[in-house]
Parts: structure tokens; sequence; C-alpha cells
């Protein structure tokens, strides 16, 4: 099993950052770590859920969303098992529940959500 739990949520004004934290826990992340790629996803209000970023936990290929290219950064702190989402120049567009996942590379059926997190950008 993986457990995810992610943090750092809140209110922003536009213009502003945030930084969303995941922390990765659990015997199946523990053992297989190595063959995770983690990603965040968003799911905005009468929308559809979104793909935001990804890394890999081996090697740290990173992907990008078109909508945060250039204003949002993903990365991953090996020692504390957490993949963070640093987002800048926030619009009120990026306002969402923002869930980190991790699938397992080797099975992209294998996939575990954390319970979400709540970004509100206000204009």
């Amino acid at each position: 099993q993986v457990q995810l739990v992610e943090s750092g949520g809140g209110l922003v004004q536009a213009g502003g950052s945030l930084t969303l934290s995941c922390a990765a826990s659990g015997r199946t992340f523990s053992s297989y770590f190595g063959s995770y790629i983690m990603g965040w996803f968003r799911r905005a209000p009468g929308k559809e859920r979104e793909f935001v970023a990804s890394i890999r936990w081996s090697g740290g290929n990173t992907n990008y969303g078109n909508s945060v290219k250039g204003r949002f950064t993903i990365s991953k702190d090996s020692a504390q098992n957490t993949v963070n989402l640093q987002m800048n120049s926030l619009k009120p567009e990026d306002t969402a529940i923002y869930y980190c996942t991790a699938t397992n590379s080797a099975n992209y059926n294998d996939v575990y959500w954390g319970q979400g997190t709540q970004v509100t950008v206000s204009s």
C-alpha cells in the first residue's frame, strides 16, 4: 500500500505563490519507490480533472500540464519521501482541489491518490 498525505493548500491572492507538499509512506512505497511516478492533478468546480505535473522518483524526469508550464515546479525530497509543487504567479483559474498521486511505472493501473488539498486564488 501507498499512503499519500497532501498539505500546504490555502487562500492566496492572484500573483502570489504557494507550495504544496505530498508525504508518501507505506510498505509498497518503501519497497518499490524507484518505480513510482509522483504527480499532481487538480479538479476545479464544474470542470474535469486536469493533469498538473509529474516527476519520476528514479531519475527525476518531470512533465507539466500546458496551463502551468513556466509557473509551477515539481520536485522531490528523497530523504523525506515528499514531493513538492511550487506554484508561482497564481491565477484565479488555478483554484481547485489538488491531488497527489503515485503511479507504478511497471503497471499504470496501480495508482494511489491522496485526499486532496484546496487551493483558492482570489482576484
